[in-house]
């Protein structure tokens, strides 16, 4: 599983997240091995609801703006 390093202000903490990480894992079908650390995209989310930029603006150090938006659709 790739995992990305970034650190920004809307981040949480590893710990703050693993209270959230069984519901979110839940919600879609396990069918295969995931790519990308549920962290990463969930940080990514916040990022963009805290600056209010748009899916393709995510800075690269977050996953492809695609699989953020496809676990972002999942999870509303």
């Amino acid at each position: 599983m790739k995992s990305f390093a970034h650190h920004y202000s809307s981040d949480i903490s590893r710990e703050q997240f693993e209270l959230i990480r069984t519901d979110l894992e839940g919600i879609r079908k396990r069918t295969k091995p995931r790519k990308v650390d549920l962290y990463d995209i969930f940080c990514a989310l916040l990022y963009t609801l805290k600056n209010g930029c748009v899916w393709r603006d995510l800075p690269s150090d977050f996953p492809k703006w695609e699989t953020v938006y496809y676990y972002w659709l999942l999870w509303t």
